[in-house]
């Protein structure tokens, strides 16, 4: 009985090409003989390896999900040995017939190909002709490796300012690599950088597919990032806040002075523009610096008459205005 393929791979016939790839490197890291010492894990490999060659490129699936284990003949594969039904150099097929009139198409097309009122033999010919021998072979030479996808979360001031960070992969063979990766300056969450020849090895030694990296920030304690912007809650006491002060505010670019105003409440923004966000193209974003005053825990009773005259000084009320 021929093998099918789709259950080689354990997938459904209506699999995603993803879902192909993750499958096969799945398995193949679990019977590549390298890895797996059971006498049969060689020929399972083998099995998984021609499944995926065949499920892995659409024009060959396609045939394979048209015609199942007789597509090489109808032009998927190309020229194998003696036995196998292909089509050999000099026209015939190897270990089988030696010319298009002794081939029996109607396994194919059924028992009415040829008969009267049944397709133009000339043009099924022709087609033929066009999908075997040396017309495949131009295609899978210049047909590369797949790409391979691959997440990873770098820190905060990272994905902000650039650097370099190192990845580990592991190739479906087994072998694993670490690999440097330049993150550009404000790179955005879910952006994908590529590293070219860093994929799935091409097929008979052709050009290898790309490594693509989905980048994701984590988190910062006191930074958001709003686009290009960056927003810092900025604790401060009740006196700077209400008679004014110089306060040290941290950046991507270093350290500089903030003003704040005299009578400045919780949760006013103030702006110190071009220490933002600086993306590889563009200009910079501005740094937000949202105020928090900050009250001591326990207060003596002077400091409770203060408070409480202070409180009279305001025209009004401050949730006077407050509603639904």
């Amino acid at each position: 009985m021929a093998e099918d393929y789709y259950k080689t791979l354990g997938v459904s016939r209506s699999a995603s090409q993803d879902e192909i790839r993750k499958a096969y490197f799945e398995l193949a890291r679990k019977f590549h003989p390298d890895k797996n010492p059971q006498k049969d894990a060689k020929k399972k490999f083998q099995k998984i390896q021609a499944a995926f060659d065949v499920l892995n490129d659409p024009q060959k699936r396609e045939l394979y999900d048209r015609y199942g284990s007789s597509f090489e003949a109808m032009g998927a594969g190309g020229p194998r040995g003696p036995g196998r039904g292909a089509y050999g150099p000099a026209g015939g097929f190897g270990g089988g017939p030696q010319s298009f009139e002794d081939v029996d198409f109607s396994q194919f097309f059924g028992d009415k190909f040829g008969a009267e009122g049944g397709p133009d033999l000339s043009d099924i010919f022709s087609q033929f002709r066009r999908t075997t021998g040396r017309s495949r072979k131009p295609a899978a030479a210049r047909r590369r490796g797949a790409d391979i996808e691959h997440e990873m979360t770098v820190p905060f001031q990272t994905a902000v300012s650039g650097g370099e960070v190192q990845i580990r992969i592991e190739s479906p063979a087994g072998k694993a690599e670490t690999l440097t990766v330049k993150i550009p300056a404000g790179i955005e969450d879910g952006k994908k950088i590529r590293l070219r020849g860093q994929g799935e090895a091409g097929p008979s030694g052709n050009t290898p597919g790309d490594l693509l990296i989905t980048i994701h920030s984590a988190p910062h304690p006191y930074f958001q990032r709003k686009g290009n912007n960056l927003l810092l809650r900025v604790p401060v006491t009740l006196g700077e806040a209400a008679f004014g002060a110089k306060i040290d505010v941290p950046t991507p670019k270093g350290t500089v002075a903030l003003r704040v105003p005299p009578a400045t409440s919780s949760g006013t923004k103030l702006r110190i523009k071009g220490h933002g966000v600086a993306p590889k193209s563009g200009p910079p974003g501005d740094l937000l610096a949202e105020i928090q005053i900050m009250i001591p825990k326990e207060f003596d009773e002077a400091d409770r008459q203060a408070i409480e005259a202070i409180d009279r000084k305001h025209e009004m009320h401050p949730r006077a205005d407050l509603r639904w």
